[in-house]
């Protein structure tokens, strides 16, 4: 039975959310059937658009002045942390309560392309951004102040990736500067190298888990298409293409077992979205 379950399984076409959208998006989720899809306006805001489950809402403004891509994630329910990189280079923060908005955090630094985010418990935070070096930093939050920055080395292109799919555990990835893309992870107590998995990127990746030990990969491929890479907790897959043609970097969350939702600027400035389920 879960083989043929498995077996139906497949992804959707390309679907046109609208919106008017001026850098890679991102996306999470609190829930299953939940989804909450944040862009840069062509105002530099960041505009918020989301799923509940049944229909999509119409565009909010969350106000800022951001460069490049936000990120975004949720450790809980109802429960949204927002990033971008300011018009100072400094990494800024809003978030969702379950209630309201609240306004920007000015977190400081100096990057030099849009951040990434992930959790891997409640009120737990890491953030990750490419520095003025070139090489990737680290800052989290423990759930009462935040760190300082931690230099975690290489050199990459464009705004990295980071997703967690267990307690302690943290998957980052990155272009380089050969355009391939590269890998380094937190196993709960210490921070690997960096993995080469090769590939032709033209943009920053993106990255969902939908269980443990499970990474899907989502890159901008030469062609502008949308190109695909999974660990299925023993080995890589190769690349598979999933079409489209868009701009700068995709966004993918998980938000259920063996599910994938994917977002992408389309080539007319459009929010796109395409699924695994």
């Amino acid at each position: 039975m879960q083989a043929e379950v498995q077996a139906e399984r497949r992804w959707s076409g390309w679907e046109d959310l609208g919106g008017a959208v001026t850098a890679g998006p991102a996306v999470s989720s609190w829930s299953a059937n939940r989804l909450d899809v944040f862009v840069r306006g062509t105002d530099s805001a960041v505009w918020h658009k989301w799923w509940n489950g049944v229909s999509w809402s119409g565009w909010e403004s969350l106000g800022g002045n951001i460069i490049d891509n936000p990120a975004a994630v949720s450790w809980g329910p109802d429960r949204i942390d927002l990033f971008g990189r300011g018009t100072n280079n400094h990494l800024w923060h809003k978030w969702w309560n379950g209630s309201s908005w609240s306004g920007w955090e000015d977190l400081g630094g100096v990057i030099t392309a849009g951040p990434a985010v992930s959790s891997w418990a409640a009120n737990r935070l890491d953030v990750f951004v490419k520095g003025a070096d070139n090489h990737l930093w680290h800052k989290w939050w423990n759930g009462s102040s935040w760190s300082g920055w931690e230099d975690l080395g290489g050199v990459i292109i464009d705004n990295p990736a980071a997703v967690s799919w267990g307690p302690g555990r943290i998957d980052v990835f990155g272009e380089g500067t050969d355009n391939h893309l590269w890998h380094k992870w937190w196993n709960g107590s210490s921070w690997s190298g960096w993995e080469d998995l090769g590939g032709v990127i033209t943009a920053g990746p993106a990255v969902s888990s939908w269980a443990a030990n499970r990474l899907d990969v989502f890159v901008k491929g030469a062609d502008n298409h949308l190109w695909h890479k999974w660990w299925n907790g023993s080995s890589w897959s190769g690349w598979e293409d999933l079409g489209g043609v868009f701009l700068h970097n995709p966004a993918a969350v998980s938000r259920g077992p063996d599910r994938i939702d994917v977002f992408v600027e389309g080539t007319d400035n459009d929010l796109w979205h395409k699924r695994w389920s």
